[in-house]
């Protein structure tokens, strides 16, 4: 299929979290292919296309902010609630004086990113589809500003905005070459949830994500 789309994503705050600082909250030095994929399925998505990340563009200089904020340290319990449904009297509430935990967080801020993809058939594919009804539900949707649910950059406290771009590219403030470590690419949802990481090197603020994983870059 060769129909392509530029989204351009944008916000106050970001962070992609890494998996080995699951506690205290370290986001990535960028957006990752996964959280890009999100965006895209939360504008347009159907069981028949599986959205495929190419590149992603990095517009602003790459800046972190540390915060400290007041979470709870649990959540209600799932078999209390099924107790609850089976006519049981249980307590379903959750005290947050009780279960305040202050956290710190290594946030991005002031991201914006241009998100280059295509879309592939799955096995859900049927007659009824056609690469041209996605390609332009998606146009749509994108051009109208309409969601499933709120795009957002990393969690979901902070939402993205978007804009469909048809035309040229907007710059880059970044030069130079970045070895951006090692990096979550996407979970492998045929092989059980196996998270799959790579190591992109940014180039003028661009992510080349398809050249890295056809090459054989993502473990």
């Amino acid at each position: 299929m060769g129909y392509g789309i530029k989204l351009k994503v944008w916000g106050d705050y970001a962070c992609f979290t890494r998996p080995e600082m699951k506690a205290e909250r370290v986001s990535y030095d960028v957006i990752t292919p996964s959280a890009a994929r999100g965006i895209l399925e939360a504008i347009h998505w159907k069981p028949a296309i599986r959205w495929v990340v190419d590149r992603i563009h990095v517009l602003k200089e790459i800046r972190f902010e540390n915060f400290r904020r007041n979470e709870v340290g649990s959540k209600i319990s799932a078999a209390n609630v099924k107790k609850a449904m089976n006519g049981n009297t249980v307590a379903l509430y959750q005290s947050v004086e009780e279960d305040r935990q202050q956290r710190a967080a290594l946030l991005l801020r002031n991201v914006a990113y241009v998100i280059e993809a295509h879309f592939e058939a799955t096995d859900k594919w049927g007659e009824r589809d056609t690469p041209e009804k996605h390609y332009n539900m998606f146009l749509r949707r994108a051009r109208e500003g309409q969601c499933y649910h709120r795009p957002y950059l990393g969690c979901r406290e902070f939402p993205a905005q978007f804009e469909l771009l048809e035309g040229e590219l907007p710059a880059s403030s970044l030069r130079g070459e970045r070895d951006l470590g090692w990096m979550l690419w996407d979970i492998d949802y045929a092989d059980g949830m196996t998270p799959r990481f790579f190591r992109p090197t940014m180039r003028n603020g661009v992510i080349d994500v398809e050249r890295l994983a056809q090459g054989g870059g993502v473990r």
